[in-house]
């Protein structure tokens, strides 16, 4: 079983995070580095830029932006490894600026990481 827990950037930081990783394009507007006490800054697990300008945090759209970025991921895949490793070690937080909790690259990003990427893209 791993342990992949989601944290706003804009939250403080806890021990209990564990191994604490940004896994947005864009470092969160207002936030120091020593506020966000990243262990890692993954940028290349981010969506692309198109993905995230088409998907503009807009859940009608999520879904589709799930689909999307699964399969963008799918491109990914030593980095996702790298991640699920550190995930079976202690607590691995997927730190993300979003507001919406629900519909971000970082719930679509812990889903895969739990669970793997699936073998035939739908």
């Amino acid at each position: 079983m791993i342990d992949v827990r989601l944290k706003r950037a804009y939250e403080d930081a806890a021990a209990a995070d564990g191994y604490r990783v940004l896994v947005d394009r864009l470092w969160p507007r207002g936030v120091s580095r020593s506020e966000a006490r990243l262990d890692a800054w993954e940028r290349e697990l981010a969506p692309s830029a198109e993905l995230r300008r088409w998907f503009g945090h807009d859940p009608d759209r999520f879904e589709e932006f799930r689909r999307r970025y699964v399969e963008e991921l799918g491109g990914q895949r030593p980095r996702l490894t790298a991640l699920r490793r550190r995930a079976r070690q202690g607590t691995l937080t997927l730190v993300y600026g979003a507001r919406d909790t629900e519909h971000n690259d970082a719930v679509v990003l812990a889903e895969v990481l739990r669970r793997g990427l699936p073998r035939h893209p739908a």
